[in-house]
């Protein structure tokens, strides 16, 4: 096995440990003719050098990419999977690129894969491929490893945080992990905990994420997060997110458009029920009251709600997160969903 991708800390990483062969190659995450064209060739010198048997890209740009490279080389099983849409929520000329380069990376691939019903359906409807598109299990590429994922192991580190943050045994923490950018649902987010520090609530909010330069935060949710005392941000790589989870007592993801959240995924392995939108991915893993509740996209006021009624008696939603839990173990735990992958390219090799 051969791991590929840009230059990076992540795949050092995996190179050290020894047991996969990694090889670097610079790609613009956005649109950049020369770049990607420079990436292009650079992609189809590797593949004729090691003459692979499956090439599995991810992500639309690599996606895009490599599903191109590997075609022009001749490789026989060419997989694309699609762990999110980004056409979808763009509009005018952008999003005719957008789904023209999906229509693309369809076209050069032998399988494709969508992560989620919402990913399929979204591919088939706006006619991107007519071509077979399979989930494996119940979607989802990672899987959780649900002995690591165990608040149980974690419980000081947690307790370290609430301290640090001042919340005590009834304050209710709130949790966003992601990237802080505007189409996570950041300045809903900001907007509605500010209404219920306005009312006197007793809540605490904890970002772990990193802003993104030239993305659309407005500035006034820049300054809240900075400056409000109730408002936590952690803007650091973390690499064991663990105890913010069990930190935690609800996660909010609001987006605008998502693939297969992990995050929700993790959350719910740490027994934390989650406040989602009605997008691709996140309404496969949150069934509204039983494990968490669904609101519309871009809905300040429904995010308010549904924080508000939390808040007021968070130990009534106990059974949430174990319920949480459980959906974890019984469709997305790890091995499962690697027997999956395992499975699918047991069949492409014979």
């Amino acid at each position: 096995m051969i791991a590929l991708s840009s230059p990076g800390v992540e795949l050092d990483k995996i190179g050290e440990s020894g047991k996969v062969k990694t090889i670097p190659v610079p790609m613009n995450r956005r649109i950049s003719p020369i770049k990607d064209l420079i990436s292009l060739f650079r992609l189809i010198k590797v593949f004729k050098k090691e003459k692979p048997d499956i090439v599995h890209s991810m992500t639309p740009k690599a996606g895009l990419l490599t599903m191109m490279a590997s075609k022009f080389t001749g490789v026989s099983n060419r997989v694309h999977t699609f762990t999110g849409l980004v056409f979808p929520t763009a509009s005018g000329l952008k999003k005719r690129i957008l789904s023209l380069c999906d229509k693309i990376t369809c076209a050069c691939a032998t399988h494709i894969i969508a992560e989620g019903k919402g990913v399929r359906k979204d591919l088939t409807s706006n006619r991107i491929t007519g071509k077979k598109i399979e989930i494996l299990g119940h979607g989802n590429m990672r899987g959780i490893d649900l002995d690591f994922f165990n608040k149980e192991k974690v419980l000081q580190e947690a307790s370290e945080i609430r301290k640090r943050i001042k919340a005590d045994e009834i304050t209710t923490v709130f949790l966003f992990v992601g990237r802080l950018v505007g189409d996570k649902g950041i300045n809903e987010l900001i907007r509605a905990f500010d209404r219920l520090i306005d009312e006197g609530y007793n809540v605490k909010l904890l970002l772990v994420g990193e802003t993104e330069p030239n993305d659309l935060l407005q500035q006034e949710t820049l300054s809240k997060i900075h400056n409000s005392a109730d408002i936590y941000f952690q803007n650091e790589w973390i690499e064991d997110v663990r105890p913010y989870y069990a930190a935690a007592d609800m996660l909010v993801l609001p987006s605008y458009r998502e693939g297969f959240p992990n995050v929700v995924l993790e959350a719910g392995a740490m027994e934390l029920p989650s406040i989602v939108t009605d997008v691709n991915g996140s309404r496969e893993i949150i069934s509204n009251s039983e494990n968490g509740f669904i609101i519309p996209v871009k809905d300040d006021d429904a995010l308010y709600n549904e924080m508000k009624k939390f808040a007021a008696s968070k130990n009534r939603f106990k059974e949430m997160g174990e319920r949480a839990r459980k959906n974890v173990t019984d469709h997305f735990e790890q091995s499962y969903v690697r027997g999956c992958h395992k499975e699918f390219y047991r069949r492409l090799i014979g």
